[in-house]
C-alpha cells in the first residue's frame, strides 16, 4: 500500500509538472512542432520577431516616451545591451553611471516588458569592461591575465566576483567570455588587448570552463565568442572583414567542441569573419555552412546563436542592413545584434527597422516562417531556463 501510494504521488508530480510546461509555454506564445504549418497572424509574427532583437539606446534612464521605452513597448525587443560609453557623441555617459544608478536602470527596463529582456554588457574584464573601476564597480583582470595562473584559481576568483556583481546589479547575459585562440599576439582587437586566456586550446577551453560555470551559477548566461575564432586574424572587424582564410587553425574550434560537450555552451557570437576555405563567399555570422553545417550539425550546439553587432563596418562596407539581416536569419542567426552605438550615428528607429526588415522578408517568401519559429523557441527556452534565478515577475509562474 505505501508503495502505490508513492508511486501515485511520484506520477501526481510528474503530470503536474507537464501541465505547468505545457501553461507557461502557452502563455509566452511558444509554437510547437505540430503547429509550425499554421502561419501567423502579423501581429503574432511580429512579436516573435521581436525576441529575435537586442539593440542598444542613448540614456541613463527610461521614462515613458522614450528610445528604450518605445522599442519595448512597441516591437517587443528580446533585449538591450548597454554601454559605458556612446560613440558618436564621443562623450560618456551612455547609460552606465555608477551602481545604483545602473541597478535602477536595469529594474525599470524589465518593469516595461512582458516578456523579461536579456539585459547584456560586454563585462569581460581588463580593458574590454563597460562596468569600471572609476565608476564605482569591481576591478577585474583581463583574460590573459587570468589565463597565466595554470592552476585556474585567479580565474574562479576574478570570474566569481564578476559573476556576483553582475547578478546583484540585474544583468543576465554578459557577452563574455572570448575563447578565440592567442594565435597572433598582436591581433588588434583581440591578442593586442589582452582579451584570450592562452593560444594553446585546452588551456582557453578550460579558463572559460571555469568563468562560465561561476556565471551560470549566479544565473548569467555567457556568449562565448567569436565563433569560429579569430584569434589569427590581422584586421579589426569594426573597421572591415577580416580574412582568415590564411591564417586559421583547425584547433579553433576546440573550445566548442569542449564547452558544449560539458553542457556549458547556452549561447555563442558568431564573428565577422571570413575564411574562403570554408565558405568563400560569406563571413561566419551570414555563413549557413558556419553556423547550421558546422556549430549545430558538426559541434552539435542547439542554443542560441547571435550575431556581433551587426553595425561594425565588416557588415556594412559589404552588405546594406536589408541584405545583411535577411542573410543571417536565413544563416541561422537566433538574435540580431545591433549596438547602435557606432560612429555612423545613432538611430532611434533601428529596432522598428530590423522587425520590419524580418516581417517583410517572411510575407516575401525570403525568409522562412519556420525559421523565425525556431529562433523564437530557442530564445524562450533560454530564458525559461534561467527562469528562477533571473525572472522576478509572475509572468512566468
Amino acid at each position: 500500500m505505501f508503495k502505490k501510494s508513492i508511486i501515485l504521488i511520484i506520477l501526481f508530480i510528474i503530470l503536474l509538472g507537464l501541465i505547468l510546461v505545457y501553461i507557461d509555454k502557452s502563455e509566452l506564445g511558444y509554437v510547437g512542432k505540430d503547429n509550425l504549418n499554421n502561419e501567423l497572424t502579423d501581429e503574432e509574427l511580429k512579436e516573435k520577431i521581436g525576441q529575435m532583437i537586442m539593440t542598444g539606446f542613448r540614456g541613463t534612464e527610461i521614462l515613458e516616451g522614450s528610445d528604450a521605452y518605445n522599442m519595448i513597448k512597441d516591437v517587443k525587443v528580446g533585449g538591450v545591451v548597454l554601454f559605458d560609453y556612446d560613440v558618436f557623441s564621443n562623450s560618456f555617459p551612455r547609460n552606465i553611471v555608477d551602481y545604483d544608478q545602473t541597478k535602477k536602470l536595469i529594474s525599470d527596463i524589465q518593469s516595461y516588458s512582458s516578456i523579461p529582456l536579456f539585459v547584456a554588457v560586454d563585462a569581460e574584464g581588463g580593458k574590454v569592461n563597460r562596468l569600471k573601476e572609476e565608476y564605482g564597480f569591481t576591478a577585474v583582470l583581463s583574460a590573459e591575465e587570468m589565463g597565466r595562473d595554470k592552476t585556474l584559481k585567479t580565474t574562479d576568483k576574478e570570474s566569481l566576483k564578476l559573476a556576483l556583481e553582475l547578478k546583484e546589479l540585474g544583468f543576465n547575459m554578459n557577452l563574455a567570455p572570448v575563447v578565440d585562440l592567442n594565435i597572433n599576439p598582436s591581433n588588434p582587437i583581440i591578442g593586442a588587448l589582452g582579451r584570450s586566456f592562452s593560444q594553446d586550446k585546452e588551456e582557453t577551453a578550460k579558463q572559460a570552463e571555469v568563468f562560465i560555470e561561476n556565471h551560470l551559477k549566479n544565473g548569467i548566461v555567457c556568449v562565448a565568442k567569436h565563433f569560429p575564432g579569430q584569434g589569427s586574424a590581422e584586421e579589426d572587424t569594426h573597421l572591415g572583414l577580416a580574412d582568415i582564410t590564411e591564417s586559421y587553425k583547425e584547433e579553433e574550434f576546440f573550445p566548442y567542441y569542449y564547452l558544449n560537450e560539458k553542457g556549458l555552451l547556452k549561447a555563442v557570437m558568431a564573428a565577422h569573419t571570413i575564411n574562403r576555405n570554408i565558405d568563400n563567399d560569406y563571413p561566419a555570422a551570414l555563413s549557413s555552412v558556419f553556423l547550421e553545417d558546422i556549430l549545430r550539425n558538426q559541434i552539435g550546439f542547439g542554443g542560441v546563436i547571435i550575431s556581433d553587432d551587426m553595425q561594425m563596418s565588416a557588415i556594412t562596407n559589404n552588405y546594406n542592413l536589408d541584405e545583411a539581416v535577411i542573410k543571417a536569419v536565413n544563416a541561422g542567426i537566433d538574435i540580431i545584434l545591433i549596438s547602435n552605438n557606432t560612429s555612423y550615428g545613432y538611430d532611434k528607429d533601428i529596432a522598428h527597422k530590423v522587425r520590419d526588415i524580418i516581417f517583410n522578408a517572411v510575407r516575401d517568401n525570403r525568409i522562412k516562417e519556420d525559421r523565425v519559429i525556431e529562433s523564437y523557441n530557442r530564445i524562450l527556452d533560454l530564458k525559461r531556463e534561467f527562469r528562477i534565478i533571473l525572472f522576478k515577475t509572475s509572468y512566468f509562474c
